[in-house]
């Protein structure tokens, strides 16, 4: 083993109760950083799912013919801002219906295909097309109305509603990095803290190894991989626990909001985006256990 870790470790079994409640508020800090994490991903899904997800409908009058409806429906198939463009028939309509109602068959039996209009739905790629994209449709000679499916409340207030959302997620990151940030402040004051008291309490041996010619890097190294050793332990606790609570709960919650993907719905993608996160916070902690040790370092020099 190298030196300076084993004299690292030693320095960690001489004090195991400091050394525990420093790894105890890391591992809280980047549990909370993890959720945090995952909980600002899931609400961007959630944005970007209701800015894209609502269906223009374009009800076609009665007497619009094939050929009309065709070129129609192939000049929005062409148009860059518009996407999965779909024609449903009346008979088509007729059977949507029929589904909706299946647990009142005689509602189904007292309509014919012929009350239902044919249509075009599709979807935008971004809200902020929708009014100019409605109004265009709205101009086409076939189409007799347009209306969104998903019950966001119609055209009027479509995008107070996606503007909410879109506050409720600002206030979701804003308020997630406030409160992390607070927790990373306790982690760092908590490192700093311990390694002074580290240094403090070996100052005699801190002026014999100067005595017999140790370098400052010499007697540094140690103090640093303490430091780091805290912060990855912390990390590295507090990711699996944050991981196997969310691991545990993916299913309810995946089943509960059905098509918004909340989550990555395979093993595999929660996997990738919970290894981005584990980077960026190995990243954090050890930005937090250099700038702790090397502020305890320089406090301890300056009060000699």
């Amino acid at each position: 083993m190298n030196i300076h870790l084993k004299t690292a470790t030693d320095y960690i079994k001489r004090a195991p109760f400091q050394a525990a409640a420093a790894v105890f508020i890391l591992t809280l800090t980047f549990f909370v950083a993890t959720l945090v994490s995952i909980l600002v991903y899931s609400s961007s899904k959630v944005l970007m799912y209701f800015e894209t997800r609502p269906q223009v409908i374009a009800f076609l009058k009665d007497d619009a013919s094939d050929t009309d409806i065709a070129a129609l429906q192939h000049k929005l198939e062409g148009d860059s801002r518009i996407k999965d463009v779909k024609y449903v028939s009346k008979e088509e309509a007729l059977s949507i219906y029929k589904n909706a109602t299946s647990d009142n068959p005689l509602l189904g039996e007292l309509v014919s295909p012929s009350i239902f209009p044919a249509s075009l739905e599709f979807s935008v790629k971004d809200l902020s097309f929708t009014q100019n994209i409605i109004d265009e449709v709205k101009g086409e000679k076939i189409v007799d109305s347009v209306g969104f499916t998903a019950a966001l409340g119609g055209e009027n207030n479509l995008k107070d509603v996606v503007g909410r959302l879109k506050t409720i997620t600002t206030y979701v990151r804003v308020g997630g990095i406030v409160f992390t940030g607070i927790l990373a402040l306790a982690s760092f004051f908590m490192l700093l803290i311990t390694i002074t008291m580290r240094i403090a309490t070996r100052k005699e041996e801190v002026e014999i190894l100067k005595l017999i010619g140790a370098t400052k890097g010499f007697i540094s190294k140690p103090i640093f991989l303490e430091s780091l050793i805290y912060a990855l332990v912390g990390v590295l606790i507090g990711w699996v626990l944050a991981f196997i609570a969310v691991l545990y709960s993916a299913p309810t919650i995946v089943s509960y909001f059905g098509e918004i993907p909340v989550l990555p719905k395979d093993t595999l993608s929660l996997l990738e985006v919970f290894g981005i996160i584990f980077g960026l916070e190995v990243v954090l902690g050890s930005i937090l256990a250099f700038a702790g040790s090397s502020i305890a370092i320089s406090r301890v020099k300056k009060l000699r």
